[in-house]
C-alpha cells in the first residue's frame, strides 16, 4: 500500500513538472510545431534511458526504479497528447507537419533512450 502512494505522489509531482514545463514553453514558443510536449517528451525519454541502465547495472533498487519511471515519468511525459496534437495538426490541413511531428515523436525519443542509456553504460 505504501508504494501505491508513493508512486501516486511521484506521478503527481511529474504532472506538475509537465504543467510548468508546458506553460512555460508556450509563453515563450508561438508556432504550429507542438514545441512543449515535445520536449517534454525528449526529457523524459532520456531520463528513463537513464533510470533504465541505472536500474540494469544495479545501481538504484527495484523501488527506487518504480518511483522514479512508473511514478515522476508517468505523470511528467505524455504520449497521448502528443497523438492528439497530431491529430489535431491533420485535421486542420497541416497534414505535412503532422507527418513531421509523428515521425520525430517516434524516432527522437529512441535516440534519447539510446543516449540515457549509453551515458550510464559508459561510465560503468
Amino acid at each position: 500500500m505504501m508504494m501505491f502512494l508513493l508512486v501516486s505522489a511521484c506521478g503527481g509531482l511529474g504532472a506538475v513538472t509537465r504543467f510548468v514545463f508546458n506553460t512555460s514553453i508556450q509563453q515563450v514558443w508561438k508556432r504550429g510545431f507542438p514545441l512543449a510536449t515535445f520536449v517534454i517528451n525528449l526529457i523524459a525519454t532520456f531520463c528513463a534511458g537513464i533510470a533504465a541502465a541505472a536500474f540494469a547495472f544495479h545501481t538504484v533498487d527495484h523501488g527506487t526504479y518504480l518511483l522514479f519511471v512508473t511514478g515522476f515519468l508517468g505523470g511528467f511525459s505524455t504520449f497521448s497528447t502528443a497523438i492528439n496534437e497530431i491529430v489535431s495538426l491533420a485535421r486542420d490541413g497541416r497534414r505535412r507537419l503532422a507527418a513531421l511531428y509523428c515521425a520525430l515523436t517516434i524516432v527522437v525519443p529512441l535516440l534519447c533512450v539510446a543516449a540515457g542509456w549509453s551515458l550510464i553504460a559508459l561510465t560503468r
